[in-house]
């Protein structure tokens, strides 16, 4: 079987997010959180951690469907019979998690916003090969699917699930990138309370 390319810039985007990252972790080296109850900022850090693990296991289950699937046909079953994108939906969970490690509302917003604008030119980028591709059969899953929130009473299961194990395992590696990346904003936060790197200003929220 050929290969099958897309005409959307995959590797484009994902440098713009490792270049979003690397910025990300610069600026908060250098930036102090707000100061907050000590409760309060035990609960953001927890909610945090849980949307971590949810977006891990949300993106292995995603890949157990799509497996090598994706752009050689038009997957929508399982949790892509709920929305048009769950990669990108628990990916989004995910970084909003890393944000609230930050303890800070901004900086949530803030990464979850850029994140957001990241997928959103990629999505739309897909959703134009997927139109090119599958004709009458994608706009129709396109006007019945929501692009990206949910809409569970719209599940439904493959006939034969077709689970891809070796693009699961590809998923818990993405899993461990947002592990690395919640261990950095740890060590940020060690590093700033012993004084080791400098801070230049505080959020103020």
């Amino acid at each position: 079987m050929a290969e099958v390319r897309t005409p959307f810039l995959q590797q484009y985007r994902i440098n713009t997010l490792r270049l979003f990252g690397a910025v990300a972790f610069a600026l908060l080296a250098v930036t102090a959180s707000p100061p907050g109850a000590p409760l309060v900022n035990s609960l953001f850090e927890l909610t945090g951690l849980l949307a971590i693990f949810t977006a891990i296991a949300g993106r292995v289950w995603s890949l157990f469907y799509i497996g090598g699937r994706k752009n050689a046909e038009l997957v929508t079953d399982g949790p892509y019979s709920i929305t048009r994108n769950p990669l990108y939906l628990f990916s989004l969970i995910g970084i909003a998690g890393l944000g609230a490690q930050t303890e800070s509302l901004l900086s949530m917003v803030a990464m979850t916003g850029i994140a957001y604008f990241a997928f959103d030119m990629a999505m739309r980028g897909e959703e134009a090969f997927l139109a090119g591709r599958y004709g009458h059969s994608f706009e129709h899953y396109r006007q019945v699917t929501p692009r990206l929130l949910p809409d569970f009473s719209l599940w439904r299961e493959a006939d034969d699930t077709p689970l891809r194990s070796v693009k699961a395992v590809s998923g818990l590696k993405d899993g461990a990138v947002f592990l690395a990346a919640w261990l950095g904003i740890e060590l940020i936060k060690l590093g700033q309370a012993a004084e080791l790197l400098p801070v230049f200003w505080t959020l103020p929220f």
